[in-house]
Parts: C-alpha cells; sequence; structure tokens
C-alpha cells in the first residue's frame, strides 16, 4: 500500500531530544567525558566571569560547540550556527533543547574570546587526561615530542621594517594604489630582527629547513604518550630554531609522572634528528629521561660529519627501536588538528589566542580516540 506524502508540522513533539541520539553513537561517551571534565572547572569560569550584567552564553556550552567546530571541520563560527540551528545531533552534544533558539554569531565569537582569554583550553586537555577513564589508557615511562608551523593570519606583505617611516612599509618597489599594493621582495633583506608583521606581531618568519619557504608561523608542540598515542601536553610558542626543544622541555617540567616514592619517574623520550643538540640531550639525561633521539651524523654545510651525543648504549637498546616507530604517531595528531580541526592556518591573532586554539584542537584529537579506545560501541 502506498504511504501517504503528508506535511509535517506538529505543533508539539513528544519524542525527548535524547530519544533521538542512537544509544551507540560515539558522541554519547565523549559527552558523559566532557561534562565531567566540565564540572570539575566549574569554579575556574565562576573565576572568569563578573558577578554583575547580563548573563553570557554558559562556557560549558561554548566548549561543547567548539568542540564540534573540531569534530566536523566547520569552517566557519557563522556555518556552526546555522547547523546548530537544524541539527539535533548538535543540538543535544551542545545541551540546547529542540525549542531553544542559537545565538548570533557575533555574540559567539564575543563570548568565545572572552573564555580563550581566561587559558581555560589547558585546564580542560589537563581535565580530559587525568579523567578517571582516560588515565589508565597512558603510559607513565615512554613519551614523545615534536613541533610543526602553523601559518600566521598574516601575509607577506604585512612583514615590514620596523622603523618604517611612515610610508608603509612600500619604500622602494611598489606599485598600484590601495592597502594591497603589489609589492616586489626581490633583492632585499627581511629578517625578524629588522622586519615585524603589522597584522600579528608575534608571527615570525620561519622555515621549515633549506630549499623551504619562509613564511609567517607559529611553531605548535605537542607531548605525546607511546602506549595509545594520546597528547598529554601541548602549546604554541614563537618560531625559532630553538623553540622545539626549549618547548621539549617545558613539557616534561609540566607533565612528569612520579614514582611510586613521589620523585621523579626514570621515563624515555623520542624525538626526530631536530632534538639531537649535545645540550638538550645532556638536559634530558640530567633530568632522568632516556633520549630516544634520532642520530643526526649526516654532512653539515662545510662538509663535516655532525656529531651526535646519542651513542651505542642508547641505540642498542631493543626499545630505542620501539620508540623510533613509535614517535611518528605523532604525525598523526598534527595532520589531524590541520586537516579536520582547521589550524592548518590560524583564524586568530596573537600567541595567547593562537595557543588556546591549538590547545583545544589538541583535546578534542584526544576526544575522538576514546570511543574506540574505551571499547564504546561504534
Amino acid at each position: 500500500m502506498r504511504g501517504d506524502d503528508g506535511k509535517s508540522g506538529n505543533l508539539f513533539s513528544y519524542v525527548d531530544l535524547d530519544d533521538r541520539v542512537p544509544k551507540r553513537h560515539p558522541l554519547r561517551l565523549i559527552r558523559a567525558i566532557v561534562n565531567d571534565v566540565l564540572a570539575d572547572l566549574s569554579s575556574d569560569f565562576s573565576s572568569a566571569y563578573s558577578g554583575m550584567g547580563r548573563p553570557s552564553i554558559a562556557p560549558e556550552k561554548l566548549l561543547r560547540a567548539l568542540l564540534l567546530q573540531a569534530f566536523y571541520s566547520i569552517r566557519s563560527e557563522r556555518q556552526l550556527m546555522e547547523q546548530l540551528d537544524f541539527n539535533l545531533l548538535y543540538r543535544w552534544f551542545v545541551g540546547l533543547g529542540i525549542d531553544d533558539g542559537v545565538w548570533d554569531a557575533s555574540t559567539f565569537c564575543k563570548n568565545r574570546d572572552r573564555l580563550l582569554e581566561a587559558e581555560i583550553a589547558a585546564r580542560f586537555l589537563r581535565g580530559i587526561i587525568e579523567h578517571k577513564r582516560v588515565a589508565k589508557l597512558l603510559s607513565r615511562d615512554h613519551f614523545s615530542v615534536d613541533g610543526t608551523l602553523i601559518d600566521a593570519w598574516a601575509s607577506m606583505k604585512s612583514f615590514r621594517p620596523k622603523d618604517d617611516g611612515g610610508d608603509g612599509g612600500h619604500a622602494g618597489g611598489g606599485s598600484g594604489g590601495g592597502r594591497n599594493r603589489e609589492q616586489d621582495f626581490h633583492g632585499q633583506k627581511r629578517s625578524n630582527e629588522s622586519h615585524a608583521s603589522v597584522t600579528d606581531p608575534d608571527a615570525r618568519l620561519y622555515r621549515k629547513g633549506n630549499g623551504k619557504e619562509s613564511r609567517l608561523c607559529f611553531m605548535g608542540h605537542a607531548l605525546m604518550e607511546n602506549r595509545n598515542g594520546l597528547v598529554v601536553g601541548g602549546g604554541i610558542t614563537l618560531a625559532s630554531g630553538t623553540a622545539e626543544r626549549e618547548a621539549a622541555l617545558a613539557l616534561l617540567n609540566e607533565y612528569r609522572p612520579s614514582d611510586a616514592a613521589g620523585g621523579e619517574r626514570r621515563l624515555t623520550l623520542g624525538g626526530d634528528k631536530g632534538y639531537d643538540v649535545a645540550d638538550f640531550v645532556d638536559e634530558l639525561r640530567a633530568r632522568k629521561v632516556t633520549p630516544h633521539i634520532a642520530v643526526q651524523d649526516h654532512l653539515s654545510k662545510t662538509g663535516k660529519r655532525r656529531k651526535t651525543r646519542i651513542d651505542g648504549r642508547t641505540t642498542g637498546h631493543s626499545g630505542y627501536l620501539v620508540s623510533q616507530r613509535i614517535r611518528k604517531r605523532i604525525e598523526e595528531i598534527f595532520g589531524w588538528i590541520k586537516a579536520s580541526a582547521g589550524l592548518r592556518q590560524s583564524k586568530f591573532r596573537g600567541r595567547a589566542r593562537v595557543d588556546a586554539q591549538f590547545t583545544l584542537a589538541l583535546a578534542a584529537f584526544n576526544l575522538i580516540r576514546l570511543p574506540k579506545l574505551l571499547e564504546a560501541p561504534p
């Protein structure tokens, strides 16, 4: 019998929003863990907001919405609000009722910026890895570290001399009119010491290696535990030749499991050839950290072979080969946050805000891994 092509438009709905979400949906487990972490952060939220004025968007709903934006690669806050208006799954995850109105995109961005400035992202990531269901998944002895470049929200035309005399940095080589006039950089010496971006002063001119292009960027860092490849720490620094090693030591100071007696636990730290520097390796050994660093013994520009501090005592151990194999999984983290979470180029300006966006993306990566790791139904 042919069904009736009736038009929907009932005034009342008697099905609860929670009943419309499949029981086996992975977002159910993620939402439960997120709610536990947000409940623990309630005092931090209270201290970040004033007790006067009109109520803002609840910070818990803000963070859930930002997580959805990373999970489903939603490219803008305006599109996020549009999808939140008609997608019942998104409404359920954020905590909106079926009849609740969504926020204006500008209002959402204003409240988001206030939340990011309160350094909530780092505490949120810490709360996830300390959750009782997540902590048992983490290795307490073996870690890997790496860095990646995050393009800044600034063009090369904004990289102008610091002693610019007021001509907008266009003296010598510009043509056309307006603020986006053509520029010819050939023959000019441009460095971070003499130039700075007028769009984002925190961005630095940096190149990944010889033969690579220089670009305005920040440097992101992640500390990964080696058992399941979850992120236990991370952040953004200014791009420089020593930033990776300095950030690695800072992350170890921030996240350092203790032994049964409460002292420093002996660890292993995997890394690529960029970490094979004498001072860094010696510093790791002084902190009771075994450096499972890739050996850098190629020829330098002068034709001499580089000396390495990683000797046969380390490379001859079977654990070294395991660390070298597993450390490459950290590239999966960077690949996901750039391709899915939209961090190939940051939409924010200033190191602090880019750091908050990057850290929240690391937390989102951990969350999408949890349903499978905790053996939740797909």
